[in-house]
């Protein structure tokens, strides 16, 4: 008796672009969500030539953006320098069966609706933007915080942020609601619930004979750097455990201005990416008995090849681990990419003022053409939606 072949399901291929500059959980959210509606995902993420046209300049350079969404755990294909204007061409280049994008209107440098052309063939759908954060907000909360910036490690080596007049850096530090010509102060809104820390927790616990790995830090402005260690951590074992230190802990080492990010928006980052496995929320910043045998058998602690700040007491973090034998220094490449690194990029750019006639733009400029863009796109979107609400 012949038997009846069943014809293999073609897997649900889904597509998301963007900028994803400071790559953050807001952005991660949306690629869960995106993830979800089908089986593999797809990521384009636009050049700094188009970025820097259609909304200008980028914090990240255009490498660092693909690799910050390459470490994103739902993201399972990158497509560099995708296009702005999202086409039914490049969707049908990589055998997309729609695309995605959150519940607000994108639109190019003369005001067109970057979604036009697939909304139109009717391969768009929409996912619930994640609000309280956005590239733009972290910029602002940057910027806001450079009145007294760095003020407990200017003893140690003053950063570049301390020589700027707080003065200077004051116009930045405000966006315009969507919709609105109101300005509000650039703080987080962001209320954690434990439902999102549940939707990017995945519930994993180590297997019998797995060797667990530890590594802890702040996180703040979770970036490449953070990827690379990250990635060269799991290495080390099995199931990486990684710590992060609550807000005061770390706003009493690390100074006044310190952490960017509070500890939820931190732990998120941290969850989203691909080579972790759990984290600890408000991890002390040494490591303990607690912290090595309790929960679980610990067998590799490990720290990067960066500075060591000692803890409050003025030990040293890792003292335990070392005892132990257990400790272990991570050799990463991009060290070099640090937190206060990239605030300094932001500062230093938002110095820089517009070149007349060269099409050079400074943050300070990308956040005046944001707010105008913001206004016109809330137009859009506020008519989108009553037309489909006379339709329903």
């Amino acid at each position: 008796m012949a038997t009846i072949g069943t014809a293999e399901k073609k897997p649900i291929r889904v597509w998301v672009d963007g900028c994803f500059d400071m790559m953050h959980y807001g952005h991660a959210n949306a690629l869960r969500q995106a993830r979800a509606m089908g089986d593999i995902l797809v990521v384009g993420v636009h050049s700094d030539a188009e970025i820097e046209k259609n909304k200008g300049p980028t914090v990240m350079k255009e490498e660092e953006r693909y690799a910050a969404v390459a470490g994103c755990k739902w993201a399972d294909v990158v497509v560099p320098n995708a296009p702005y204007n999202t086409t039914v061409e490049i969707l049908k280049e990589y055998d997309i069966d729609f695309c995605v994008h959150g519940d607000d209107i994108t639109t190019m440098a003369d005001g067109t609706d970057c979604y036009q052309a697939v909304k139109d063939a009717g391969l768009y759908r929409e996912c619930k933007r994640t609000e309280g954060v956005s590239t733009t907000e972290l910029v602002g909360r940057m910027l806001l915080m450079t009145r007294n910036h760095h003020k407990r490690r200017l003893s140690v080596g003053a950063s570049s942020i301390s020589s700027f007049n707080s003065e200077d850096l004051g116009s930045f530090s405000t966006t315009i609601a969507r919709g609105t010509t109101q300005q509000r102060t650039t703080i987080s809104h962001f209320l954690p619930t434990s439902k999102r820390i549940v939707q990017f927790s995945e519930g994993k616990e180590p297997k019998e004979n797995d060797r667990v790995v530890y590594v802890d830090g702040t996180f703040d402005l979770f970036h490449v750097g953070h990827i690379e260690f990250l990635k060269r951590a799991k290495e080390l074992g099995d199931f990486l455990i990684v710590g992060v230190h609550d807000d005061q802990t770390v706003n009493a080492i690390k100074g006044s201005n310190y952490p960017l990010m509070n500890l939820h928006e931190r732990a998120l980052s941290v969850l989203a990416c691909r080579y972790v496995d759990e984290v600890i929320i408000g991890a002390p910043f040494s490591v303990t008995e607690d912290i090595v045998n309790k929960e679980y058998k610990v067998n590799v602690v490990a720290h990067g090849n960066t500075t060591m700040e000692p803890d409050l007491d003025g030990n040293d973090p890792y003292k335990l681990a070392k005892e132990l034998g257990i400790y272990r220094e991570i050799e990463n490449p991009n060290s070099t990419i640090t937190t206060e690194g990239i605030i300094d990029r932001i500062i230093e750019n938002r110095l820089i003022k517009s070149t007349a006639n060269k099409g050079c733009h400074s943050f300070e400029e990308r956040q005046r053409r944001k707010n105008a863009k913001a206004i016109v796109e809330a137009e859009k979107e506020l008519k989108e939606k009553t037309e489909k609400a006379l339709q329903a």
